[in-house]
């Protein structure tokens, strides 16, 4: 194979289909949903609001994926090939769920929520950089915004709880 074949298959390979990407992202959603959902009745009573409002705002992205998955009029978007950020791995990996016990500490829940907002603010930032101009472009962009204002707010709180006594 000649230096040009191989940079190519390079750059073949390190591309998804924004299928591909959509059910990941889907599934990262539905699994965070699924969590903090779960966790909402075993937090302390000063954070229950917080991870009942990231339970709604992942439903809100789950469905959002799954409404575009399914539209035919993106049937042709769906298809394309984009190149896949580099924090994919970490993204597709945060489908894995911790287990933070019955009593879950309010400092170890806003790290988890805080760690999977970045994630998911690196990914969709890197997907509209690299997508074409149009709709699917402006999603990852919408997403990217999104998750940058949930981390924001999520630093705030835990700066209030953390370190400096509650809200």
């Amino acid at each position: 194979m000649s230096e040009g074949e191989s940079e190519s298959y390079a750059r073949i390979k390190s591309q998804k289909t924004l299928k591909d990407i959509l059910k990941v992202a889907t599934e990262f959603e539905r699994a965070a949903r699924d969590f903090y959902t779960d966790l909402a009745p075993k937090v302390s009573k000063r954070i229950r609001y917080l991870v009942e409002e990231l339970a709604e705002e992942e439903q809100e992205h789950y469905d959002l994926f799954s409404s575009l998955a399914e539209n035919p009029e993106l049937e042709k978007e769906v298809e394309k090939a984009i190149e896949t950020p580099a924090s994919d791995h970490r993204f597709s990996d945060a489908v894995h769920l911790p287990d933070l016990g019955e009593n879950p500490d309010d400092q170890a829940v806003l790290q988890y929520a805080l760690g999977r907002e970045h994630i998911a603010m690196q990914q969709y930032t890197s997907l509209a950089e690299s997508a074409e101009p149009g709709p699917i472009k402006d999603l990852f962009t919408f997403l990217a915004n999104e998750e940058t204002k949930h981390k924001a707010e999520l630093e705030k709180i835990y700066y209030e709880i953390v370190h400096s006594g509650g809200v």
